[in-house]
């Protein structure tokens, strides 16, 4: 088996058109830890048109004091039930992991209670689920050309054009997605 490669925490994977996974056709993935356990990352593109951010702070019984309109993703197959918030580093709790100087990572309540106060970070996406990758899959993966590696930019992780995100990011790599092909292989 080949050695890890170096750690992929705070890219993005572009998906490949080739990808057998549906699930990922046309992803843009965060990847937010990545060792020798494994990878885990949240889908960028994927946008949910329910619940609304709203309805998720009711049903957890947070008060809102400022009405927050903050999109919600499908983070990716696993723990679909389970809310991750990717988020710019000016706020932090206990369980905050630092991915690195532009972003972060909080699973707890206290991210949500501060988001609908107003008082949470200046930039974040909400995303039920994530994506994962046993010792190794992702660099097998990689190896057999299904993602494309680019660096994140604030405008890729935050914002809410999800529809352009995965062109976006390829045209971070000057690639343009019609010269991609859907074989793969390797010269």
């Amino acid at each position: 088996m080949a050695p890890l490669r170096a750690s992929l925490a705070g890219q993005l994977l572009i998906a490949m058109p080739g990808l057998a996974d549906p699930r990922f056709a046309q992803t843009v993935v965060f990847i937010c830890a990545h060792n020798h356990d494994g990878a885990m990352g949240l889908v960028l593109n994927r946008p949910l048109t329910e619940p609304r951010f709203v309805d998720l702070i009711q049903q957890l019984d947070i008060e809102a004091a400022i009405p927050q309109d903050i999109r919600i993703c499908a983070g990716g197959p696993v723990e679909q039930t389970r809310g991750f918030v990717l988020h710019s580093p000016d706020w932090r709790c206990e369980d905050t992991l630092r991915i690195d100087a532009a972003s972060a990572l909080s699973t707890s309540i206290d991210v949500l209670r501060a988001l609908a106060i107003g008082a949470g970070p200046a930039r974040s996406i909400l995303a039920l689920g994530y994506a994962g990758w046993g010792s190794g899959q992702l660099d097998a993966e990689l190896r057999s050309d299904s993602w494309l590696v680019a660096p994140a930019t604030p405008a890729i992780l935050f914002d809410t054009g999800f529809e352009t995100k995965w062109r976006r990011a390829l045209g971070q790599i000057d690639i343009d997605p019609a010269a991609l092909s859907t074989e793969s292989g390797h010269a």
